[in-house]
């Protein structure tokens, strides 16, 4: 298996919907480590981070086949695996030579990966996983959900850190670049509320156009990114460049 984490593949259509796809970004190399990996015939199966969602699931699968087409990574299909879906085996799951894990509540995506147990149907697959977002964040062995609506950084019972697909050790904060600034529940998501949970750990964010490569154990970093870890915040690769992480 090699995966791609991403904190967003895609530029989206326009700022209000961030998971809209028009092109796949191709920013710090990605087009060009997945056309080295393409092949044709190409099928997709999109896992949802909304299982009650299915229509939504049906679009969104659809428009990031069009923008990967767009971008000369053409699908020959591509399926949903979501609530409304009745087959999850491992035999099924591996007719897909490429498995893109959506962006979403990564709580939400989490119960379902655990309910259809996608973590032990990935052992041993052969494939490309590209995950985006909420898939990012679920792909750790250790997930670190960082609260996003209101009333989950204050809620005694929302559980920050979750069992994970095991992907990497490394977890994944998307969307920096957009989110850097935001507050929730009346404090500072990042200087009130992350800052704190890194203590004795260690979250790496992502703004958009930056990957993980994992690929035979190494974890590799692609593009703009930063640590954080016992309250601090540390820039460990530019645009451009690349870190393997020590994870």
């Amino acid at each position: 298996m090699i995966a791609f984490l991403t904190s967003s593949p895609a530029i989206p259509k326009d700022a209000e919907h961030p998971y809209s796809a028009r092109e796949v970004n191709g920013a710090n190399g990605l087009i060009y480590r997945l056309a080295a990996l393409w092949k044709p015939g190409m099928e997709a199966l999109f896992i949802s981070a909304a299982p009650a969602e299915h229509e939504e699931n049906l679009s969104r699968a659809a428009e990031l086949g069009e923008a990967f087409a767009v971008s000369g990574l053409p699908f020959a299909g591509v399926a949903v695996w979501d609530g409304a879906s009745g087959d999850y085996s491992a035999e099924t799951l591996r007719r897909f030579d490429l498995l893109i894990l959506a962006g979403g509540h990564v709580p939400t995506q989490n119960a379902f990966f655990q309910r259809i147990g996608l973590r032990e149907k990935l052992e041993g697959y052969p494939g490309i996983v590209l995950s985006i977002s909420a898939g990012t964040m679920n792909s750790a062995e250790v997930v670190y959900a960082q609260p996003e609506l209101e009333g989950e950084a204050l809620d005694p019972d929302y559980q920050r850190f979750l069992p994970g697909l095991g992907l990497t050790k490394a977890m994944v904060l998307p969307h920096y670049q957009a989110v850097r600034r935001a507050t929730l529940d009346g404090m500072r998501l990042f200087e009130d509320i992350t800052y704190g949970d890194s203590m004795g750990r260690a979250f790496y964010a992502l703004v958009d156009g930056s990957y993980l490569l994992v690929k035979d154990g190494v974890t590799t970093l692609y593009g703009e990114g930063y640590r954080i870890a016992d309250g601090k915040l540390l820039n460990i690769c530019a645009a451009g460049g690349s870190v393997v992480l020590p994870v």
